[in-house]
């Protein structure tokens, strides 16, 4: 666990360490705690966006499991905390899922190659250092570690990751390449931050939350709407539910309360 003390280079809060504190993890710093309780107090229900996101996720992997995907490549997935997707998938298909966790923050990294030595298995499970927009330099690192089969289908996840872009890094063009490189029967799972339909007041507290991050935090912020969102899957069919708050997708029980509180839609879309 990380001393309160971060380390000189750690001179700004990381999207990453924030997520993990907001889902209740340890690995996070002082600088990444103090920001994040910041703005809890511009938008208190970031918390529960991050843990709603999180649920998504497994719910996501355990589709492409129903599907008989037992190959996932998780970009962006950050440090390592509850529910990750090879304890998931492990947990849906006993010893048969490959994952390979991709993210370009050296503090991730690190943390999540201890945690793959604790839970994992290293034949199946890697966690590599590579950034989204890479493009075939990500895919061919991917592809050298020798545990995924391209030829066969693959999971892809950009999980609470695409809202860090703005248009101008056009971060539409690497997702692009990464769908061609998959062969039918894949799936392709994204979750985003939106504003769509939210009242002034809360579209107010979440932009001023997105603001903090492209001014004081290791990543920008961009918010794009449901059809913004439904675009970056391209050909892919997206499947029923369609584009949807989290909390609606597929929910194993009945959602309580205003689903679009969590301010994060997802989607998942088969080729």
């Amino acid at each position: 666990m990380p001393d309160d003390a971060q380390p000189p280079a750690l001179d700004r809060p990381s999207a990453g360490r924030i997520y993990d504190y907001l889902l209740g993890g340890t690995n996070n710093y002082a600088i990444d705690r103090e920001f994040a309780d910041k703005q809890l107090a511009v938008a208190p229900g970031i918390r529960e966006s991050a843990r709603a996101n999180r649920a998504f996720l497994g719910r996501a992997v355990r589709y492409a499991i129903d599907l008989g995907i037992r190959q996932f490549i998780d970009i962006g997935s950050g440090l390592p905390t509850q529910g990750n997707v090879h304890e998931i998938a492990d947990e849906a298909a006993p010893g048969e899922a490959k994952v390979v966790y991709l993210d370009n923050e050296p503090v991730a990294l690190a943390h999540a190659q201890i945690l793959l030595e604790d839970t994992a298995d290293p034949e199946r499970h890697r966690a590599i250092a590579a950034d989204y927009f890479d493009g075939p330099e990500l895919w061919r690192k991917v592809m050298d570690e020798g545990i995924i089969d391209q030829r066969q289908p693959i999971c892809l996840l950009a999980v609470a990751l695409l809202h860090f872009m703005p248009p101008e890094q056009q971060p539409e063009r690497p997702l692009a390449y990464y769908r061609s490189r998959l062969v039918p029967g894949s799936a392709l799972v994204i979750s985003h931050g939106s504003l769509d339909s939210a009242g002034r007041e809360r579209q107010d507290s979440f932009k001023k939350v997105a603001d903090n991050y492209a001014k004081q935090a290791t990543h920008r912020g961009a918010l794009r709407d449901r059809g913004e969102i439904a675009e970056l899957f391209g050909d892919f069919e997206i499947v029923e539910p369609g584009v949807v708050w989290v909390d609606e997708w597929r929910p194993s029980s009945p959602v309580q309360g205003d689903p679009s509180l969590t301010g994060i839609l997802g989607a998942v879309g088969r080729h």
